[in-house]
């Protein structure tokens, strides 16, 4: 049953042209104050209603909803459905679905002007932020300048022209004193669209903050003929910054830089004094974390892909230096290149070196059943693990002098032979496993064994390790342990439905 307003077409006219909004902004404002209304109807039961006007007359019908739950759901019958009732009613319904049936709308003079108002006047102060919201993520720039209009509980809230976003706590620059009034430039860092108040999340301690900076004080990035591929920071201290040139007649770190330091210190001067290193990009990692490291000089670098860690060598005087203050240095230049980056002097270099050694020629000696002298030149030729001597291409070995063709097939033989019997023990080790640890995204048989060797062989019993633990148990990376972990812990926050299904 409809009902007829022309009172409501003009209010929603007037409404529309006096905040500038859409039409259909108040016609939808209005069918939430009518479904209020509608449901002040029934004082004793929470009912779901709907109301829905017809843009053109002004006529307005009214629904009272229920929607299908399962049955163990079925709490509120006042607007809840079960699915074997829903199945007997109409066998077509599903879970989700909401079943409607049309109920006498209430007289629009009747709802309560005031109350209307209010709900209008939201929803059109609602539709007002979003619309200022729509123009600026237009505008694609996520970098913010205003004004510090008020501080609460130590966030700043920010304003720039109709447009209001906070900075919290955490992402201020440490010990920088904003003042309300004082001009401010911070990165978008989020939209919160169910925020009360301002929707954009702020930073000034975000790399890409520095980034920002960096673009609008050097026009060249801008142009694309210079790229900043990566970043770190410690907040108000010290930052990195790698550069690469698109343009060969271009001096990357030193148009960054600018006259006179012109350009970086403007940067420096935005971040509170935070001093930073333009270091120039490598597509080799290794470059790029000899670049990064600087000023202290590198002797070595061995570079470990499995584990993405790098051990860099430096000499005494050097080893401060590439440390830096309180780790500082070699922090950011981990951070910044992406990899792990294991610093240590020659003596210490040697020590490890000496310890591998002797761990591999051990195991040579023990899987090949071979001599000393035998373990040693493999050692020598490069060969770190079973499986290099097993899979390496045969050409490769018969252009070691020290062995000819029948040694290096017998060594091919007995190298094979071990890595099965490993592989078997480790299909045994396994076997008491539950499934749900080895079925695990990210397990493989090798840590599913060295877990079982230590007692672990559940999924609750993986998700109960600390990461270092993890680490220390299996060798894999502390990044690895870490999603591995998380993995384990997973179904810990499921919903007890879906878990029981599972189950």
């Amino acid at each position: 049953m409809s009902k007829g307003n022309k009172d409501l077409l003009l209010l929603v006219d007037a409404l529309s042209r006096e905040k500038n909004v859409p039409k259909d902004i108040v016609f939808t404002a209005l069918e939430a104050a009518l479904a209020s209304a509608t449901k002040k109807r029934f004082p004793t039961d929470e009912i779901d209603a709907r109301v829905v006007i017809d843009r053109e007359t002004g006529d307005y019908q009214a629904f009272r909803r229920w929607t299908v739950v399962p049955d163990e759901e079925h709490e509120a019958p006042s607007y809840q459905i079960a699915i074997t009732d829903a199945a007997l009613r109409d066998p077509p319904l599903a879970l989700g679905d909401v079943v409607e049936e049309p109920l006498e709308p209430v007289e629009f003079g009747r709802i309560g002007a005031q109350a209307a108002k209010q709900v209008i006047l939201q929803k059109i102060r609602d539709a007002e932020r979003e619309q200022i919201l729509n123009d600026f993520l237009e505008r694609q720039d996520n970098l913010l300048t205003g004004t510090v209009k008020r501080i609460e509980r130590g966030n700043v809230i920010v304003e720039s022209g109709r447009i209001e976003g906070v900075i919290p706590r955490d992402q201020l620059i440490p010990k920088e004193l904003q003042r309300v009034g004082d001009r401010i430039r911070a990165y978008v860092m989020k939209i919160d669209r169910t925020a009360k108040g301002p929707q954009l999340i702020l930073s000034r301690v975000s790399p890409e903050f520095l980034v920002r900076l960096f673009e609008l004080e050097v026009p060249e990035i801008e142009e694309g003929l210079i790229e900043i591929r990566a970043a770190a920071r410690d907040p108000g201290i010290r930052a990195k910054i790698a550069v690469k040139s698109n343009d060969p007649r271009l001096d990357p770190q030193g148009t960054c830089i600018g006259m006179r330091g012109s350009r970086v210190t403007a940067v420096t001067n935005e971040l509170a004094g935070e001093r930073v290193d333009i270091v120039l990009w490598s597509d080799d990692p290794a470059k790029l974390v000899v670049n990064a490291l600087a000023p202290a000089e590198v002797q070595s670098i061995v570079v470990d892909e499995e584990r993405h860690a790098m051990d860099v060598v430096v000499d005494e005087e050097n080893l401060a230096i590439a440390i830096g203050r309180s780790g500082q240095n070699v922090r950011l230049a981990s951070e910044m290149t992406g990899w792990e980056i294991n610093l240590m002097s020659v003596e210490e270099s040697q020590k490890k070196h000496e310890e591998e050694t002797t761990h591999l020629r051990a195991l040579f000696m023990e899987k090949l059943d071979v001599d000393e002298e035998i373990a040693d030149i493999l050692i020598a030729e490069g060969f770190t693990s079973l499986e290099e001597v097993a899979y390496v291409p045969l050409a490769e070995m018969l252009e070691i002098e020290a062995f000819d063709e029948d040694t290096v097939n017998e060594l091919r033989s007995r190298a094979r032979n071990a890595l099965l019997t490993e592989a078997i023990v480790r299909e045994e080790s396994v076997e008491n496993v539950e499934e749900a640890l080895l079925s695990l995204e990210g397990m493989d048989t090798d840590v599913a064994s060295k877990l079982a060797a230590n007692g672990i062989v559940t999924r609750d019993g993986l998700a109960d390790l600390a990461v270092d633990e993890l680490t220390e148990l299996t060798g894999m990376a502390a990044e690895r342990a870490q999603d591995l972990i998380m993995k384990a812990r997973a179904h810990w926050f499921e919903p007890a439905a879906e878990t029981a299904a599972g189950a």
